[in-house]
């Protein structure tokens, strides 16, 4: 074998289309954009017109709204926290709060706190530090011996107090 010997497998590889080159080609005279006017031209293009007639998102009515001061939390379930601990990511002794979670890698991100949900079982006794949580997740870890404290959400900066 040499050098020179070494190549693509046949087809791995396609040209690109190359257009505006000759009738002969496929794609030359208008390149594949059809007539003139606004469609054939780039960067401008009517999105969502119907022909005049009334375009379906102005038909549909208008519902609901983004509210741009909600606060999204990270969440975790009892049995995510048990798992944690059995696979020693975080230490049962210790507080367990957001910071340590993601620094377990139990959590991708902190978000604007934690909240606690109740799907699943908890062994363990643990004291949470959370910014929210469920009845049945507070119910099931006192259940175990452990506490839950409630945190204050956490405040964005600029915030007045």
């Amino acid at each position: 074998m040499k050098l020179s010997d070494i190549a693509d497998n046949a087809g791995s590889r396609k040209k690109r289309m190359r257009v505006g080159r000759g009738i002969g080609s496929g794609k030359g005279k208008q390149s594949g954009r059809g007539g003139k006017g606004q469609t054939a031209r780039s960067g401008v293009r009517i999105k969502g017109f119907e022909g005049g007639q009334m375009p379906m998102h102005r038909r549909l009515p208008k519902r609901g709204f983004n509210n741009i001061f909600r606060v999204e939390f990270a969440e975790i379930n009892l049995d995510r926290l048990q798992e944690a601990v059995d696979a020693k990511k975080i230490d049962a002794g210790s507080v367990v709060n957001v910071e340590g979670l993601v620094k377990g890698g139990v959590l991708r991100r902190a978000k604007g706190g934690l909240r606690l949900l109740g799907r699943g079982e908890l062994k363990s006794k643990l004291n949470i530090e959370v910014h929210g949580a469920s009845k049945t997740a507070i119910e099931a870890v006192e259940k175990a011996g452990g506490s839950v404290k409630i945190l204050a959400p956490a405040k964005e900066e600029g915030e007045a107090a």
